[in-house]
């Protein structure tokens, strides 16, 4: 039992036996840096239940516990704010009990409860992955595995978008003007190379259109009847249709994508349990729109056209099968959504990362499944999140002016490797080991300056500010864990046992509040799928360690006992550094 539960016993108990009042809850706050204390009782909720002076009513309570808890060694009330100090045998006694456990603030999953499934990336195959992807997987990777910390079973995946116009853009431009180049003969990635052939129709296109406006086209007649555009919508046609010339192509060309997403995967620190196929799930769902025709649930235009009205729920109409029986996304969605519970029964629940433009879809095909009855879908999440600008602006990739994932995260190596030659930190390494410790600085700089922030809100990417060594950033962090390991290198870890009855330096104290908090942290970070709790919950524990390192010696201490505290200390601050930063998905160097 945590101290704020079993301190929430004991204040209903004193509440009852001195005011004779049934407390349901019981509030509590960090206590003030300025007061004595370690965790502080509100006492102004109270007063709805207990008549007369805030004062008054704290002094009583902690007259009370200080006489019935053994942990609670004396307390001060500020107006109506009860702080009670904790007797460092308490602190002393959770330390021990969590100094050897290598996963503590972990959960391991219950054998019948139910697993999520967290859908990210979900890229389209004519181009490489770009920064605004770089968002999209590291949140869904790390809310995975924070949710797998939280204790839950966990099914990475992502739905590949391998159809439609756009992919046919590609494939034209690339038999148009492609000369048949491979990856292999020009040395490029399959997915930039397809890219490449995404911008290249886009340029071609454009001059078609200005050739027709300047013949007496309108623009808007012109960028519909452009000889190109008609090429490609025949070209779709072909694949639907499946022409075997087409779907030779569209395979070879999406197999050469599929190399270079694996690459950029790997180098990002990310992977998937299971794939989906837009080509396998686009015609997902048409069955469901029959049956929801038969429950009520959809109705059916005179033009054949099928709809959902959601205008009693404060939404709008949405259709779901176009005149013509053609599926819409949201048909796609609905069919792909009943297709993962096939796949996976465990599935109870399923996470979206999506960007937040997509709200109101996920709103809507959240609604419609609950609407067609599935109990599941009561656990739907969509993990909206802000756009990633740079300082230069925002991105397009039809102008090909997109800023890639692979040469960001090696623009950030780049840019660890200037900032580390200019500190002249890295005396006495290989160049292989540079180049090892500049990508893991560079990526951790990039994921956490990302990770920090609330998904929700949009973010001005800064790669400079992110690999500065000081304040909350990635580096900051990862030295701080590397300074603590050269520390135990010089100390015998096996050897450090201490006293008991130790008396602890208040900073020691603050160290061991601060641990006692990385449980609570993963379970709020897990309810909110937010990975800033986490980044910034281990940028407080790291202030607080650079803290007591300024203001304690370790390896100087007073005596032994101390000493051994202290090294403990250390080690469990390492592991726990290691372990949030592993949510995170960036890796913390030995030494820097």
């Amino acid at each position: 039992m945590s101290l704020q539960e079993t301190l929430s016993n004991y204040v209903k108990h004193a509440v009852k036996a001195e005011f004779s009042i049934d407390l349901e809850t019981v509030e509590f706050q960090a206590t003030r840096k300025e007061f004595a204390g370690d965790i502080t009782v509100v006492v102004f909720p109270m007063l709805r239940f207990i008549k007369g002076n805030p004062v008054q009513i704290g002094e009583t309570i902690g007259n009370y516990l200080v006489e019935h808890v053994d942990d609670v060694k004396a307390f001060n009330v500020v107006k109506g704010f009860l702080n009670i100090e904790v007797s460092d045998a308490y602190y002393i006694t959770f330390f021990n009990s969590v100094k050897d456990d290598n996963t503590f603030g972990f959960v391991s999953p219950k054998a019948d409860e139910k697993a999520v499934m967290v859908e990210y990336s979900s890229p389209n195959t004519n181009k490489p992955l770009h920064l605004g992807h770089v968002r999209n997987n590291l949140l869904g990777y790390s809310v995975a595995e924070i949710l797998k910390a939280s204790g839950k079973k966990v099914y990475k995946t992502q739905i590949i978008n391998d159809r439609g116009i756009h992919i046919c853009k590609s494939m034209l431009a690339w038999e148009k003007f492609g000369n048949v180049e491979t990856p292999e003969s020009t040395g490029l990635k399959g997915d930039k190379l397809v890219g490449n052939y995404y911008v290249k129709f886009d340029q071609e296109y454009k001059k078609e259109i200005q050739d027709l406006i300047s013949k007496g086209s309108s623009e808007d007649e012109a960028k519909k009847n452009a000889p190109l555009l008609i090429e490609a919508q025949n070209m779709l046609l072909k694949w639907e249709a499946g022409d075997e010339k087409v779907v030779t192509l569209w395979k070879k060309m999406n197999g050469w994508v599929y190399d270079g997403f694996a690459e950029s995967y790997k180098n990002l620190g990310v992977d998937f349990d299971t794939l989906y196929y837009e080509s396998n799930t686009y015609l997902l769902g048409k069955e469901f729109v029959a049956e929801g025709l038969k429950s009520g649930v959809f109705e059916k235009e005179e033009d054949g056209s099928v709809w959902c009205d959601l205008t009693e729920d404060g939404l709008d109409k949405k259709i779901v099968l176009r005149a013509d029986g053609t599926a819409v996304y949201m048909t796609q969605d609905i069919g792909t959504a009943i297709q993962r519970i096939k796949d996976f029964p465990d599935v109870g629940g399923m996470v979206y990362t999506v960007g937040n433009e997509q709200d109101y879809h996920f709103q809507v095909l959240f609604l419609i499944l609950k609407k067609l009855g599935f109990e599941w879908a009561e656990n739907l999440y969509h993990l909206s999140y802000g756009m990633v600008d740079l300082p230069s602006g925002k991105m397009k990739s039809r102008e090909g002016t997109v800023v890639d994932a692979d040469d960001l995260i090696d623009d950030m190596a780049a840019t660890a490797e200037e900032i580390s030659e200019e500190l002249g930190k890295l005396d006495g390494y290989t160049n292989e080991e540079k180049k090892e410790l500049y990508k893991t600085i560079g990526l951790g700089a990039l994921k956490y300056y990302i990770l920090k922030v609330d998904p929700k809100k949009r973010i001005l990417f800064d790669p400079k500010e992110s690999i500065d060594f000081q304040g909350n950033t990635g580096p900051f962090i990862q030295y701080t864990y590397a300074r603590i390991q050269s520390i135990l290198r010089k100390a015998n870890l096996s050897d450090a046992t201490f006293s008991a009855e130790i008396i602890l330096h208040p900073k020691e104290k603050e160290l061991i509040k601060q641990i006692q908090l990385f449980p609570e942290v993963i379970q709020n970070a897990a309810a909110n799928h937010s990975p800033a709790l986490i980044a910034n919950y281990t940028y407080d524990l790291v202030k607080e360690f650079n803290s007591f390192y300024q203001n304690v010696s370790i390896l100087g201490a007073d005596n032994d006992s101390e000493k051994a505290l202290r090294v403990q200390l250390s080690h469990v601050v390492a592991n726990t550094i290691k372990n949030s930063f592993g949510l995170l998905g960036v890796h913390v160097p030995e030494r820097m």
